[in-house]
């Protein structure tokens, strides 16, 4: 659970509850209705903060977002963010799961690190190699609003926990086995199938230059707030592609490096 330590106006409160009856009912928010009302990235992680603690369940940990020159320029943003995710939106492959339980979906190719212990933002690279676990991912983001991507604000996005869904991760590994350096971590090449068909490949420099960028920024803006990426905790680091929508059928992603392939079920 996380703890509220700063005072919601009335109107962040509200952003807040609406945010958590469109998550549980599904019932998408229009962002017109909301978007004047944030418009700065404090107001936005304290409605998320607060959209965390209405779920009600523990942090399993994180997904940034936001981790390509594409993305960025699509959302108009100069840097990553990221979104708490609950801990049983975490799945491990092989996972069925139905489209009539999200909203809009769309999915996602990416590498999953786990802390074996908390991690700092004095951490260099290679020590956040060293204190990790790391797998094959399929992260499939949902937002609580209607027609979100690619047209949703940056701090919509933010409010919304980073438009965060399911993480599906494949077998884990400790991170430093899998790679010798640092610099391989920039060199995982992935394929992307559905019903068998290829449908994108990509390759994990996409993601800040390397994902264990993706992972310091996360620590060390956790830090700035007074959080913590503690031990047990996943992060779903960022995109290697920019992603197609999630629909029926059978959709699975093959890693480079020994991580294997990830699967995901998807029935109507």
């Amino acid at each position: 659970m996380t703890q509220q330590t700063t005072t919601l106006s009335k109107t962040e409160e509200k952003f807040a509850q609406e945010l958590f009856n469109a998550y549980s009912s599904r019932k998408p928010l229009k962002e017109n209705e909301w978007n004047n009302q944030v418009t700065d990235a404090d107001t936005a992680y304290r409605v998320q903060e607060r959209l965390t603690e209405l779920k009600n369940e523990e942090v399993g940990g994180y997904k940034v977002s936001l981790t390509s020159a594409e993305t960025q320029k699509m959302f108009d943003s100069d840097s990553p963010l990221y979104g708490a995710q609950v801990a049983s939106h975490f799945l491990k492959a092989p996972v069925a799961v139905k489209l009539q339980d999200l909203m809009e979906p769309l999915v996602e190719v990416e590498l999953e690190f786990r802390a074996k212990e908390d991690l700092s933002a004095s951490d260099s690279l290679e020590e956040l190699m060293n204190k990790t676990t790391v797998a094959g991912g399929l992260e499939v983001p949902d937002s609580r609003f209607k027609d979100w991507f690619p047209t949703l604000s940056k701090y919509m996005v933010m409010s919304d926990a980073a438009v965060g869904g399911l993480v599906v991760y494949g077998k884990e590994y400790n991170t430093n086995e899998v790679f010798s350096s640092v610099t391989e971590l920039a060199e995982v090449k992935c394929e992307l199938h559905h019903d068998g068909k290829k449908v994108k490949d990509g390759v994990s420099s996409e993601v800040l230059g390397n994902p264990l960028k993706s992972l310091h920024w996360l620590v060390e803006k956790l830090e700035s707030q007074n959080k913590k990426f503690t031990a047990g905790q996943m992060v779903s680091s960022g995109t290697f592609v920019l992603p197609p929508k999630l629909t029926a059928g059978k959709w699975d992603v093959s890693f480079s490096h020994g991580l294997g392939t990830v699967e995901l079920k998807v029935a109507k």
